[in-house]
C-alpha cells in the first residue's frame, strides 16, 4: 500500500526542518514534494516572486500526479490554508493510498511571524506578515473542518518549544487520543 504524508502547519512552524528527519529516517519516505524548495531550485535569489511561486506550484502538482499514477509513497508540505489539496487526497485514497497528516502547530500567530523573520534573517524565504497571519487561522480551521475528516490518520503537535508535544492523534473512523485537551479544544473551536 502506498502512503501519502501531509506535512502541515503554519508558516514558520518547522515543517521543512522536521521533514528532513521524519520522512527519510522515521517513515522511510524518500519523495518529498515542496513548492518552496521547487521555487528555490527555479530561482534561488528570487524564489519569493509570484511568477516563480506559481510555476513552482504547477510543477509540484504535476509531480504529485506522476507519483500517484506510479503508486509511489511520497510526502508533500502545505499550510492547509487552501482547500485545494482535499480532492487530491481523496483521489489518492481512491487509488489505495493511506493518507497520514502531521500538523505542526505554533501557539500564536505572533510566534509564526517571528519564526519567518528569523528564517529570512538566516537567508530563508520570506512570507508577508499578513499572509502568515491569514494562513495561521485558515490552516487551523481547514484542519478540523476539512482535512481531519478525510485523512486516514492524523497527529497534531505543538512545535512552539523544544521538544515538541503531541496534542492529539486520531483515525478516520473517529477514534482519537487527546493528550492536551485544553489546547485541542482551543484549536477545534479556533476562529
Amino acid at each position: 500500500m502506498p502512503y501519502l504524508y501531509i506535512i502541515s502547519g503554519c508558516n514558520g512552524a518547522g515543517k521543512t526542518t522536521a521533514s528532513y528527519t521524519i520522512l527519510p529516517e522515521m517513515l522511510g519516505c524518500k519523495e518529498f514534494v515542496n513548492s518552496d524548495e521547487i521555487a528555490k531550485g527555479l530561482s534561488p535569489f528570487n524564489a519569493d516572486n509570484i511568477a516563480v511561486a506559481v510555476e513552482a506550484s504547477r510543477i509540484m502538482y504535476r509531480r504529485i500526479r506522476e507519483l500517484v499514477a506510479a503508486n509511489k509513497t511520497f510526502a508533500l508540505e502545505t499550510t492547509l490554508a487552501s482547500r485545494s489539496i482535499a480532492k487530491l487526497l481523496q483521489n489518492a485514497q481512491e487509488k489505495g493510498y493511506y493518507v497520514t497528516l502531521l500538523y505542526f502547530w505554533l501557539n500564536t500567530p505572533d510566534l509564526a511571524v517571528e519564526r519567518v523573520r528569523n528564517r529570512v534573517a538566516s537567508g530563508g524565504h520570506n512570507v508577508t506578515e499578513s499572509t502568515v497571519r491569514r494562513r495561521y487561522t485558515a490552516g487551523i480551521q481547514n484542519l478540523f473542518q476539512l482535512y481531519i475528516p478525510i485523512c486516514d490518520y492524523w497527529m497534531i503537535t505543538d512545535n512552539s518549544l523544544s521538544p515538541m508535544e503531541v496534542i492529539a492523534k486520531g483515525f478516520k473512523n473517529g477514534k482519537r487520543e487527546i493528550y492536551n485537551p485544553v489546547v485541542y479544544n482551543k484549536l477545534e473551536t479556533y476562529e
